[in-house]
């Protein structure tokens, strides 16, 4: 599998730190030539020069179509084409819906969802020239699985990536290029470092693995949908969350 992404042309949005780092290392070392964006240039930077292999970081923000268009020729004009986007790029700031404001509800929507959309559109004419087209998006189980107190709208724009997926996977079946969803659990990164270690301790007491995933474990699903051997894999999800979505309660696990 790692052989078909070997030289292959590859964007990560939000790849400067957390899952996305994790995705742009897995994708580097299997040989890809890995481009990390990030909306501060500098961090994406720092972020492909800790990953080596190659990889390089651009300045990008997915809020804009113009500067997602840009940062694709940039990528394309570095590499010689597009092979993958890894649509990652996303926000969490948590907010009770009670004291939600509309600003706080667009920030969210703007980032993960619309983002998801400037990602996609702006890469389209590069993938479609390409004969391993991939689009990989970073979805989430709080959304489309289970939800979580102060992330109505995170959980939004989560499951509305899978709805985007579904039909955007149809219209691009035509050009060979297939779109696949990941979707992660707890994953140890800095975003939930800054959750509290009681927090950390309590998801992984309802895991069944009975630990925390790791951003490369996203990072392998990642390049399994990038490979030539998911060349017949589109419009799918996989939930990679150690079987946290399963147990009924803490005393179902108690049981196992």
């Amino acid at each position: 599998m790692t052989q078909s992404l070997k030289s292959r042309s590859v964007l990560v949005t939000g790849g400067s730190k957390g899952i996305g780092k994790g995705i742009a290392r897995v994708f580097a070392q299997a040989g890809a030539r890995v481009a990390i964006m990030s909306r501060h240039a500098d961090q994406a930077e720092a972020a492909a020069k800790e990953i080596g292999h190659g990889a390089f970081g651009i300045g990008g923000d997915v809020t804009s179509l113009a500067s997602m268009e840009s940062a694709m020729k940039t990528v394309a004009d570095r590499n010689g084409g597009l092979d993958v986007l890894c649509a990652n790029a996303g926000i969490f700031p948590p907010a009770k819906l009670e004291e939600m404001t509309g600003d706080q509800w667009d920030e969210v929507v703007d980032t993960n969802l619309k983002g998801t959309f400037h990602s996609v559109k702006a890469a389209i004419p590069y993938l479609k020239k390409s004969d391993q087209g991939r689009i990989v998006i970073t979805s989430s189980i709080t959304g489309p699985v289970t939800g979580f107190p102060g992330w109505t709208h995170y959980g939004a724009t989560k499951a509305g990536q899978l709805g985007f997926m579904r039909t955007a996977c149809m219209e691009l079946a035509k050009y060979g290029i297939t779109v696949n969803a990941v979707m992660p659990g707890n994953i140890v990164t800095e975003g939930l470092a800054g959750m509290g270690e009681e927090y950390q301790k309590s998801m992984a007491a309802s895991v069944p693995l009975k630990k925390l995933g790791q951003v490369e474990d996203i990072g392998y699903a990642a390049l399994y949908f990038a490979s030539r051997e998911a060349n017949y894999v589109t419009g799918q999800t996989i939930i990679v969350d150690g079987g946290q979505i399963l147990p009924e309660s803490l005393d179902a696990l108690a049981q196992a």
